[in-house]
């Protein structure tokens, strides 16, 4: 068993953070990236062994929204991301819609942390499925 948790959003994200757990309970995202260099190998290890598991999400507020089993934790490069988390993060095929979004998301914090977003960046993917809706 595991304690880990997904977490969406966070202070001043306009709303992101609540948009992708509606996303969620709608079943429209099924799956979250991040890029490789977010986590240290403690942090991976929880991830990797989240697998099969029963995790809850967690909103901007840290309150549980749902519950989600997780499916399948792998890497995949920004340049040619894996079908999965394409369709999965609500971009059917479009992976240059996938690859704006997150450019958009991501670069400039990459950026001023060293780890300017290029193809050869490596995402961590995790592909879950919607078990439950947390009580209300």
């Amino acid at each position: 068993m595991t304690d880990y948790k997904l977490e969406f959003g966070w202070e001043g994200d306009d709303g992101l953070g609540e948009r992708l757990v509606r996303q969620i309970l709608g079943g429209e995202k099924t799956a979250t990236c991040c890029p490789r260099t977010d986590y240290d190998e403690e942090e991976l290890d929880e991830v990797v062994s989240s697998v099969g598991e029963i995790v809850d999400v967690l909103d901007t507020d840290g309150e549980v929204r749902c519950r989600v089993k997780m499916l399948a934790v792998y890497e995949t490069t920004f340049g040619l991301p894996a079908p999965g988390v394409v369709e999965g993060e609500g971009n059917g095929t479009d992976v240059e819609a996938f690859r704006r979004d997150h450019l958009d998301a991501w670069a400039e914090d990459l950026a001023s942390e060293g780890h300017p977003l290029t193809d050869d960046t490596i995402l961590v993917v995790e592909e879950f499925e919607l078990v439950e809706p947390a009580d209300e």
